[in-house]
């Protein structure tokens, strides 16, 4: 090997070193396809400062306050961050009282990416008869915040980078889900699926809580 040729693979494992270093930095350790659930609820990039100008570009809906009764059993005790502007929630109270379209993607999602629209048409649709909040499974808070923004989808939004909601409704390890729950709490189902349009939500949403069609 001559000493041209040995510079240039040094140079080029560097190149590569670097790279992998940028791609992890940005990335956080965010949770990708098919990758187990998160031990945080968001990257320590991802603090208060940083978020302020991806929440203002996403300029999301107010996560759900405290409904009527206690809510789902299987999600008391969880507490998990609203994206919109980082105030704890209680999900189970948050959800009381409420039928609810609970919506759980990730910002690396395609198929998640093709349906948030469906589901913020949805809402529109339905009105206040339905709560539509999605649940964002990664630690990469501020990749969500800037996928909802260039989207346009407004949905309340809580940021669960553990997955702590979907493993107490034990709903299936795929994106998207959904999760209907009717409003004393039990769930209605769980449809491990995409939609594409807002008919396709209303068709398999509206019977089981009993919104007239």
């Amino acid at each position: 090997m001559t000493r041209s040729t040995r510079w240039t693979v040094a140079v080029l494992a560097v190149v590569v070193a670097l790279g992998a270093a940028l791609w992890l930095q940005l990335d956080g350790g965010g949770s990708g396809p098919g990758s187990d659930p998160g031990s945080r609820e968001h990257r320590d990039a991802d603090t208060p400062e940083s978020l302020a100008g991806p929440r203002a570009r996403a300029d999301l809906q107010p996560c759900p306050a405290a409904g009527v009764g206690n809510g789902p059993q299987q999600l008391r005790g969880i507490t998990v961050e609203c994206a919109g502007n980082g105030t704890d929630v209680d999900v189970a109270k948050a959800l009381a009282g409420r039928a609810v379209v609970l919506n759980l993607w990730a910002y690396w999602c395609a198929p998640c990416a093709e349906e948030l629209p469906a589901m913020a048409e949805y809402q529109r649709r339905v009105g206040p008869a339905v709560t539509v909040v999605t649940v964002h499974q990664d630690e990469n808070e501020t990749a969500a915040l800037l996928r909802l923004a260039e989207l346009g989808v407004h949905l309340p939004t809580l940021q669960d980078g553990r997955r702590l909601i979907a493993a107490a409704l034990q709903v299936p390890n795929v994106m998207p889900a959904t999760v209907v729950l009717r409003p004393d709490g039990s769930v209605a189902e769980i449809l491990p699926r995409s939609f594409t349009n807002a008919d396709e939500i209303a068709a398999a949403v509206d019977p089981e809580i009993g919104v007239p069609g």
